[in-house]
């Protein structure tokens, strides 16, 4: 099992934000990424519509031999996470919103959340809100429109500019100084984040704690892959190949991009 693969399933490309940082962890790891880039965003579904596509992508990535599967989508893993641990035997890694560090370090008191409609209705943002936030002030604003922009290679395009400040800008009026990125494409997006909010608002999101997560999980579960070979990464798209090799282009691995209809 140990030289078998992670496995990630996304909506879309996002997700690669995440398998950067495990693979920069893990560079032993052999890795499947499923993109689904033909149901995105699934921040404007149902919590039923989301958990079919999660358990469609994880009947996918078992069928190739992963030995773990990180939900690298925010959406999917406040809405199907605890459905795919019941009725799965394999290790899952979930992806939330950082909201428990930036509450935490937070001096101002006060914390911007930029995420989908369907992580800032899910009753695990919810819980995870009301146990590490209770006493900071929490500026939830939708990101709608992103995913599908940036699904589309327009993450520096002027119209995603636009949207992002009409988003962010409000936020500063609350003294934000962190902001929580809440969709796993987002990260895409910190160069004109920053830009926007200015260098006094601290930008948290979830991949390097993902990563870690995950190591810590193999290792209990014995299932690292100690042997230092060349690994393959495989990723599997029905959206647009083209976007997905542009972000993965500057990395220098062994990587195979394929179109697959899922």
């Amino acid at each position: 099992m140990n030289n078998q693969p992670i496995g990630l399933f996304d909506s879309g490309i996002g997700g690669t934000s995440i398998w950067k940082e495990v693979i920069k962890l893990l560079p032993n790891e052999n890795s499947i990424y499923l993109s689904d880039s033909k149901n995105a965003p699934y921040g404007e579904k149902s919590s039923k519509e989301i958990v079919a596509l999660a358990i469609k992508n994880t009947e996918i990535l078992l069928s190739k031999g992963c030995k773990l599967i990180i939900v690298a989508c925010n959406t999917a893993t406040t809405n199907a996470i605890d459905y795919l641990r019941k009725h799965y035997n394999v290790p899952f890694i979930g992806i939330e919103p950082a909201i428990k560090p930036a509450a935490l370090y937070s001096k101002t008191g006060a914390v911007g959340i930029l995420a989908t409609k369907g992580t800032l209705s899910s009753k695990l943002f919810e819980k995870t809100t009301r146990e590490y936030a209770k006493n900071i002030t929490t500026i939830e604003q939708k990101g709608a429109g992103l995913v599908p922009l940036i699904e589309t290679g327009k993450i520096n395009s002027t119209e995603t500019i636009q949207l992002l400040e009409t988003y962010l800008k409000p936020m500063l009026q609350f003294n934000i100084d962190h902001l929580v990125l809440g969709c796993t494409h987002y990260p895409y997006l910190i160069p004109s984040i920053k830009n926007i909010l200015g260098p006094n608002v601290n930008i948290i999101d979830s991949g390097e704690a993902v990563a870690k997560q995950t190591k810590t999980v193999l290792e209990k579960n014995n299932l690292l892959n100690k042997i230092e070979t060349n690994p393959k990464h495989q990723f599997f798209t029905n959206g647009n190949k083209k976007v997905i090799e542009s972000i993965l282009q500057p990395i220098n691995l062994d990587l195979s991009i394929k179109q697959l209809d899922f």
